[in-house]
Parts: structure tokens; sequence; C-alpha cells
């Protein structure tokens, strides 16, 4: 997916330097620009770009043939077939799948593929193909300090949408993967967002968010270039042939 990366990277400085002009202003009285257009300038472009992204996302629901019902997660569409993205935990040990689209319709779907050591699942939707998908970027060029986006459907809310920063990269929770960098964020991850996308301003997926830690300070995502080498795996063959492994001292977010 193509988005104005550029300017909205523009806006934000722009904005930026009007917050700087107006508070020169209000020490040296002279009539410098005011920020509040330039703002709601960025405003606009970052509500665009949600709504370019809001149809890949999609809301998963699982049960068992016992009538046991999970809380709903969230994915995203990778591939216009019907592939979906989202997170192991979220569709561990479940009979049913179903996937609500951005449009409201719901679609039987089935679990193809699960790792347990990155925490990753592909679900492939029945019976449906041309579907709008997001595109994976490069997590490996992010920074501490970028904007970011966290789309999914937290306490139930559904399409909705976290802005926060990349904190930090570092090394995954006790048990991942050690040869990549997580991504760790202060956008806003709750329950119902674990399986959802974390973005950049291109539009561009850098992450999948996965785990927060118990006092909600910090969520973490999977990084995109670990989803492109394990995600192929997973439709092909079901499994990325890792051990399992859990993470003391997060909390898993369905």
């Amino acid at each position: 997916m193509d988005a104005p990366r550029s300017s909205v990277r523009h806006l934000l400085l722009a904005a930026a330097s009007a917050v700087g002009l107006a508070a020169c202003s209000s020490l040296t009285g002279s009539g410098a620009p005011r920020p509040a257009a330039e703002i709601e300038r960025l405003g606009g472009e970052l509500a665009d770009l949600v709504d370019r992204l809001r149809p890949g996302l999609v809301q998963i629901r699982t049960g068992t043939d016992a009538g046991h019902e999970a809380h709903p997660a969230a994915g995203f569409i990778v591939d216009p077939g019907g592939i979906v993205l989202s997170v192991a935990h979220a569709v561990s040990g479940t009979d049913h799948v179903e996937v609500e689209l951005s449009d409201g319709r719901r679609l039987p779907g089935s679990v193809i593929g699960r790792d347990t050591r990155t925490d990753l699942a592909a679900v492939r939707i029945e019976g449906i193909d041309n579907l709008p998908g997001l595109h994976l970027g490069d997590s490996d060029g992010v920074r501490a300090g970028e904007l970011v986006l966290a789309l999914g459907h937290p306490y139930g809310l559904r399409q909705a949408v976290s802005l926060g920063i990349v904190s930090c990269k570092g090394p995954p929770p006790e048990g991942g993967p050690q040869d990549f960098d997580f991504i760790y964020t202060d956008a806003l991850i709750n329950p119902g967002n674990s399986g959802g996308p974390l973005v950049n301003l291109a539009g561009e997926v850098i992450g999948v968010q996965d785990w927060a830690a118990r006092n909600g300070s910090m969520g973490i995502a999977v990084p995109s270039d670990l989803v492109k080498l394990v995600l192929p795996r997973l439709v092909a063959e079901g499994r990325a042939e890792r051990e399992p492994a859990g993470r003391p001292g997060l909390l898993p977010h369905p």
C-alpha cells in the first residue's frame, strides 16, 4: 500500500516548527504563525491514512465444539486470496474460526499454520478472494522515536487506532527468537489488539502486535522482517519448526 509518507513527515516538521515559532512569539511579542492550521492538516493526513488501512484489518472470533468462545482478536490481510496473519495464542485450541471483515461480513476461516515460538498464525478465509491486503515493510530500518499506529479492536471496539512512538528495539521476551530485535512501543495495546498491525507513516506494517507488559506501560510487536521469514512456511507447511516457549512477566492479550 502506498501512502504519503513524505507528506505526513513534512506536516510533522511544519507543525513542530509552527509550535516553536508560536512559543517564540509569546516571548518576543512578534506575530508568528499559529500552529493550529498545521496541526489540523496533520490530523487530516493521519485520518486519511487510517481510512486506507482499515479495509485490511479484520477481527477473529474462535470457539470450540464444547461451546467455549474466546475473546476476539485482531488480524490483517496479507494476501488478496484470503490469507490473514494473526497471533498463535489467539487461535490456540480452537475448533471454529470466524473472520469479520471491515465491512461487517463474517466468513468462516481455518487455521492453516501456527508457530508458538514467534507467536504467529496464518488463517485462511474460505470462499473469497480479491481482498485488500496490507504491505509488510522493513522493520530493520525502524528507529526509536518514529511515530506508529496500532490498529485493532481493543475491548471489542471495532477498527480502533492508537498513536505512539517506537520506544526502542531490543531482544524479544524470554524464549523468543534471539536473532531479531522486537519492537517496543508506547502505542496502546489492549485486549483485542493482539494480531493487529503496527504501522509506520508510510502505511507499511512493521510489526504484529503481540504482548504487553502487565502494568500496561509498553507493548511488544513481532518485527515484520521475522514475519516475512515465518509466514511462507506457515502457509506452505503449517508450521515453522520452532519449539514452543513462554514469555515470563508478560501478559498475552487476545
